[in-house]
């Protein structure tokens, strides 16, 4: 089990109090260094102030009394230091003369002399313990006519000790306290940082599919607002995807209900009578036919556009020759179109090798050329050509049907937009009639790598050009002419 708390509020808090407390202890621990090297340097500064006082006043003694003995003595009876025991020591480490010689600071000096393991011209500085007390000790040599003796004093530090104590305690109980104060001040300040994400979770909680126009509240400071932003926009897209896909299943539905209630219409119609002619029957299946294949295209279309937005429609990757295909194309149409009246004009053709699958690309050829045979004038000219390029081969499909207004040129590749319902509902056609055939028509295109557009439409004149990209490694021309027939 994780000891890590799962909660951002508490991470934060816990990081904002280990980034606060841990620099707050490192100085804390430097300061209280410092204040005792200070403490002890300005000890051992005052300890060698005093020995200094107390040499000079020796030597000067020395000259008023003649003897380096009673020199000694008059020194230390009249050169007193608070707190300060100063011992005179001979070269053998005994105390000829001491300040205070009844209060245990000859011992300590002998001793203090004794630990430096120094000669006697050589200053010493030591720091005895002994128990609970400990002194500060340093020794400087001095000479006294032809004597050498070395100067001994001895402070003692139970007050230093005493007042590092108390800094000790001072900070033993300041720093938690302030630690404490800063975690409960990042706990605050996490728990108002996050109010906003709070709100936009309990936002977002609320959203659903049926209430998709609601949005994440916008505040919190830059970056929040940046995270409220992105995610609104991931709700619009949402919104729309959701829309789109809504509209889908509802002119789905209204697409296949017609096929279907001819179908039921008509069997209801033709049993509801025991006996009829052999020609109503067949116009009556011919009918149920009709709307049979009718459906069975809307269905395969459906089919098409649900595998493309899964992104599960892979082409097949073959070579092929575009030539070819607009030949096929415009030979299978050919029988609508003259149904309709209409003529199918073959224009420039150009040697065009490619790499793709040719069942989708005669399906994207034969949408555009039902689509241009729709919208034609009995009388009419559908016209194919191709153009080659350095990089793609365009394929143009033109016809002079009444055009297509520019305010829903973008939207005649949206799934089931028709300029003209009624008419496109009403007449055969070699696909759907559904209102797919462009939409299925530019997923086929981009899958190759190309683009499907309107070019120019205008009473007249309606133009749709297809652009693939030229292949790379071109494929050997012997015997392809031979698959087209007149």
């Amino acid at each position: 089990m994780s000891r890590w708390p799962s909660s951002l509020r508490s991470r934060l808090t816990l990081w904002y109090s280990a980034l606060l407390g841990l620099p707050l202890i490192g100085f804390a621990v430097l300061c209280y260094l410092v204040f005792a090297r200070t403490l002890q340097q300005r000890t051992d500064r005052f300890i060698g102030d005093a020995l200094t006082a107390f040499a000079r006043e020796l030597v000067a003694e020395r000259r008023v009394a003649g003897g380096a003995a009673q020199a000694m003595r008059s020194t230390v009876d009249e050169v007193r230091f608070r707190d300060l025991h100063i011992a005179i020591l001979d070269g053998a480490g005994r105390v000829v003369s001491a300040t205070e010689p009844d209060s245990g600071g000859n011992a300590r000096a002998a001793a203090a002399f004794a630990r430096a393991k120094q000669p006697l011209d050589q200053p010493f500085a030591v720091t005895l313990n002994s128990g609970s007390a400990s002194d500060r000790v340093i020794g400087r040599p001095v000479a006294i006519g032809a004597q050498h003796v070395s100067l001994t004093g001895t402070y003692s530090l139970t007050e230093n000790a005493a007042m590092l104590a108390r800094i000790r305690r001072v900070f033993l109980i300041a720093i938690p306290l302030l630690i404490a104060c800063a975690a409960f001040g990042g706990y605050l300040l996490a728990r108002r940082s996050l109010e906003p994400v709070a709100a936009m979770a309990q936002r977002a909680a609320a959203i659903g599919a049926s209430t998709l126009g609601e949005r994440l509240p916008v505040g919190g400071g830059d970056e929040l607002v940046g995270l409220a932003r992105v995610m609104n926009d991931l709700l619009d897209r949402l919104e729309r995807s959701f829309a789109q896909q809504r509209r889908f299943v509802a002119d789905a539905s209204h697409e296949l209900r017609t096929p279907t209630a001819i179908l039921r219409t008509e069997a209801d119609i033709t049993l509801s009578r025991a006996h009829r002619e052999e020609t109503e029957y067949r116009a009556s299946l011919s009918v149920m036919q009709d709307a049979a294949r009718r459906l069975t295209r809307i269905v395969d279309d459906l089919f098409l556009l649900a595998r493309a937005d899964s992104g599960h429609l892979v082409a097949e990757r073959r070579p092929i020759y575009l030539e070819d295909l607009v030949h096929d194309a415009t030979r299978a149409v050919h029988s609508v179109a003259e149904q309709r009246g209409v003529r199918i004009g073959l224009g420039e053709l150009v040697e065009a090798p490619f790499q793709g699958d040719p069942d989708l690309l005669g399906r994207l050829l034969l949408n555009l050329l039902d689509n241009a045979i729709k919208f034609s004038p009995s009388g009419g000219t559908v016209t194919v050509a191709m153009a080659a390029g350095d990089r793609a081969t365009a394929i143009s499909v033109v016809d002079n049907g009444p055009g297509i207004p520019p305010e829903v040129h973008e939207r005649v590749f949206e799934r089931f937009f028709r300029v003209d319902v009624a008419r496109s509902r009403s007449e055969a056609s070699a696909t759907s009639g559904a209102g797919l055939g462009l939409a299925i028509a530019r997923h086929i295109a981009e899958l190759h790598g190309g683009q499907l557009e309107l070019v120019k439409s205008r009473p007249g004149w309606t133009e749709f050009r297809v652009a693939l990209p030229v292949t790379s490694n071109p494929l050997p021309v012997t015997g392809h002419g031979s698959q087209v027939t007149g």
